[in-house]
């Protein structure tokens, strides 16, 4: 039988002593300890080894650990590792910082070892669980990311974000705003799974995102895929060249199709409510309805 590989765990802590006693401590119970006596060697460290867990002394001096974790997350490699953090601080507000900069748990110093190795295969269990899932989902050619109701990267599959990452201006990683376009359009969306929004990238090219649906609340999956040439990739551009509409009433038509009230398209496109009611009436006129179910109907037809 092949036994399964040791777990790598991270320590992170700036006294001598408590690091050899949990190098002890994991060593024993069958994981493989990396230690560091500062933030700035955890983070190198990490870079190196990709731990499956770190453990983070909040209090040290020069870097801290808040600091520490908050870094660790801004690296797409190292942004899904679990961080615990151990520190004497035990106040609510000290609870909620560590959770804020990105931590899974709070343990209390003295540490007491078997509650502490507890709480790591737990939290190794659900990393793997999480870990697994979006390794399937990738395998199986899934492109898919998910993002929250602000517009911000939560998670994405390898091929999602190969795709996302030439649309950024700043490097892939949890937490990073989208692109505005399809930040506002998360923020302005009800119904996730009729969000549909073009993302133009370098070349010329575009990427096509459309809504899947809502994981969680505060959690809408989403799929990419790089649009197609031949289509302009763009309903929009697919409107206007089917009915001689111009580029503005094209995007009007295309948000109100997505179930956006005219205060909604106002907001979105930043012109005021009695703009977008002409570019309607304009646009009703121009493609033979009368109202917005036949217009938003018209829409849908060419997307599917």
């Amino acid at each position: 039988m092949t036994a399964l590989p040791r777990s790598a765990i991270l320590v992170a802590d700036d006294s001598a002593e408590t690091l050899a006693m949990l190098s002890d401590v994991l060593e024993s119970a069958g994981f493989t300890a990396f230690v560091a006596l500062r933030g700035d060697r955890a983070l190198s460290i990490a870079r190196q080894v990709t731990p499956d867990l770190i453990l983070l002394d909040a209090i040290m001096p020069g870097m801290d650990g808040f600091e520490t974790c908050r870094a660790l997350k801004r690296e797409p490699a190292l942004a899904r590792v679990p961080v615990i953090f151990m520190t004497g601080l035990s106040e609510p507000e000290d609870v909620v910082r560590g959770l804020e900069a990105g931590g899974v748990d709070y343990v209390t110093k003295p540490i007491e070892p078997q509650g502490l190795l507890a709480r790591i295969r737990v939290h190794l269990a659900n990393a793997r669980v999480e870990k697994s899932a979006r390794a399937a989902l990738d395998s199986a050619g899934r492109y898919l990311l998910a993002a929250d109701e602000e517009g911000h990267l939560l998670w994405w599959t390898p091929q999602a974000g190969a795709l996302m990452a030439a649309t950024l201006s700043e490097p892939l990683a949890e937490g990073v705003r989208l692109p505005e376009p399809l930040a506002q359009a998360l923020a302005a969306s009800p119904d996730a799974n009729r969000l549909d929004v073009l993302l133009p990238r370098e070349g010329g090219e575009s990427i096509h995102v459309q809504g899947v649906g809502r994981l969680a609340p505060g959690e809408i999956l989403l799929r990419v895929s790089e649009a197609e040439a031949a289509m302009a990739g763009s309903v929009e551009e697919r409107l206007r060249q089917s009915y001689q509409i111009s580029a503005r009433e094209a995007e009007v038509l295309n948000w109100l199709s997505q179930g956006k009230t005219n205060r909604d398209i106002a907001e979105i496109l930043n012109v005021s409510p009695r703009t977008v009611n002409k570019h309607l009436e304009r646009i009703f006129r121009k493609i033979g309805v009368e109202n917005r179910t036949a217009a938003a109907a018209i829409v849908l037809a060419l997307k599917h």
